[in-house]
């Protein structure tokens, strides 16, 4: 099967000579700091080479410095960069942007926020696209398994899923046509079905077009199935742990501190509106999870984003140990905003550049009331602690973070306002699983020892199975299913359930 008919050539002849070659790379941040230290590289044609390790060995780092992105006032030190026979360090500005624009493809980590939010996806597709009839335009969002139906090309990226956010970011860099294509965490965010199939895409590429593809991964099972070559950059770090297995931990009983009810909220553009959700309900006592899972762009980013006052909902309500909330966070108490807190697929596009992380940490702190002036700088070093970040971060800037340190700033950040209920979106997608079970420890004892409610979101279903009380299973913006999590892993009553459940279960 040719995926994309008439956009490669046939079966092309395989190249000797690598498309990528990174020797002895050595990064340094403008405060002398190394961010990458004698790194290398080799991708060739028709292959695939995964860059794995913990979350801040450089891996995001050394996909920038290949393609000529590094972040202002970083250093090249020591090593070298040749793509497609070219020094990368050594290009000007020009030469470096016609490399990119047609040889060359990067995808980071929170692509959302490299989208133009004033564009639909037709206009992003079209900006960069070698070929840009409607028919080629439509192959591509297929291709990346977006449905072509249904206006999505019309939609701009605030009216889309984090999972279809990061789909349309990889159809921007086929568009190109590029022969090398470097990849950040290119599944985080997206269900098992996708992930399969995102998977089979890039070996269609790399087998039959000969694409030179690098991706940076946590996911040990795809990089298992899809790797050709694996470059550890972890240098003697100790293998994680395994993802637990599920608990027998009662589940929590009593009044609900969170309930949702008749929950229905849609997008518009130019008067028309979509429907995005239908009737959901919820209601999660304190001390408990829930977990919230389905196919990417089933709803689950805009329930939470109504919940806590971010997306206004057409009718329903949201309620806080009863007392109703008004449907937009400005209309909300200080109080109010400050128990209900989320943590966001993309901390990237969350995280004020201009600030450092410890101005970050400390506003909520002061803004909340949470701590004195005296105390917030002792109290800012004390939640680096809690996320597993050094004292040191607290005077770095989001551009000089990971994506896994930045997604534990984010979740600091949700932590300084003292929450009663916190909902994180996909918070352990960037980050190795050893960082995840500690990120997910950490809030199991703010459970248990302050009753803080949890609300979930996560592909992972291995991590919901562990570490939630009870599911809400989404399709179509539809709530499906709900209950107890080990009976519906167990006796999964919907066929969405149990494909969700069987997807989870498939070996690598």
């Amino acid at each position: 099967m040719n995926h994309m008919p008439g956009r490669y050539p046939e079966d092309p002849a395989p190249s000797a000579e690598p498309a990528v070659t990174v020797t002895d790379l050595t990064i340094a941040a403008p405060d002398g700091r190394l961010l990458l230290d004698g790194g290398s590289l080799e991708v060739r044609p028709g292959r695939i080479t995964a860059l794995t390790g913990p979350s801040g060995c450089g891996k995001t780092t050394l996909l920038r410095a290949v393609a000529g992105v590094l972040p202002p006032g970083t250093r090249l030190t020591a090593g070298r960069i040749e793509v497609l026979g070219r020094d990368v360090p050594a290009l000007d500005a020009t030469a470096l942007r016609t490399l990119r624009r047609h040889r060359l493809a990067y995808v980071g980590q929170d692509p959302g926020s490299g989208l133009n939010p004033r564009m639909t996806v037709r206009r992003l597709l079209t900006e960069v696209a070698a070929d840009r009839s409607p028919q080629a335009l439509r192959d591509l969002i297929a291709e990346v398994q977006l449905p072509t139906e249904g206006g999505l090309l019309g939609r701009r990226p605030g009216a889309l899923s984090g999972g279809q956010q990061r789909r349309v970011a990889l159809a921007r860099a086929l568009a190109r046509r590029p022969a090398a294509l470097l990849l950040d965490e290119p599944t985080a965010g997206l269900d098992p079905e996708l992930r399969h199939e995102i998977a089979e895409l890039l070996r269609h590429l790399a087998d039959r077009h000969q694409l030179a593809i690098a991706l940076s991964c946590h996911d040990a099972d795809l990089v298992s199935r899809l790797a050709d070559d694996v470059v550890d950059l972890s240098r003697g770090a100790p293998a994680p742990p395994p993802l637990p297995h599920t608990t027998d931990r009662p589940l929590p009983t009593g009044a609900p501190t969170l309930t949702v009810s008749g929950l229905y909220a849609a997008f518009g553009r130019r008067g028309r509106r979509t429907p995005v959700l239908h009737d959901i309900g919820l209601a999660v006592p304190a001390g408990s999870s829930t977990g919230i899972v389905g196919a990417s762009g089933s709803g689950k980013t805009t329930l939470v984003r109504a919940v806590v006052g971010l997306h206004r909902p057409t009718s329903g309500s949201v309620t806080l140990d009863g007392v109703r909330l008004a449907p937009t966070a400005q209309g909300r108490t200080r109080e109010q905003r400050r128990r209900l807190q989320l943590v966001p697929q993309d901390p990237l596009g969350t995280l004020n550049p201009s600030r450092t992380v410890g101005a970050t940490l400390g506003r909520p702190l002061r803004l909340h009331r949470r701590a004195t002036p005296d105390q917030a700088p002792t109290r800012v070093l004390e939640l680096l602690e809690q996320v597993g970040l050094p004292a040191r971060f607290a005077d770095r800037y989001p551009h000089e973070l990971s994506g896994g340190q930045r997604q534990r700033v984010s979740i600091a950040r949700a932590l300084a306002a003292d929450p009663d209920v916190l909902v994180c979106d996909e918070v352990t997608s960037a980050l190795d699983a050893g960082t995840a079970s500690s990120i997910m420890d950490l809030l199991d004892d703010l459970r248990d020892r302050r009753g803080l409610v949890l609300v979930l979101i996560s592909h992972d279903l291995r991590l919901v199975a562990s570490r939630t009380d009870s599911l809400l299973v989404l399709s179509a913006g539809r709530a499906v299913e709900s209950g107890p999590t080990p009976q519906i892993f167990t006796s999964p009553a919907h066929p969405v359930t149990a494909a969700l459940v069987a997807g989870a279960a498939q070996p690598a």
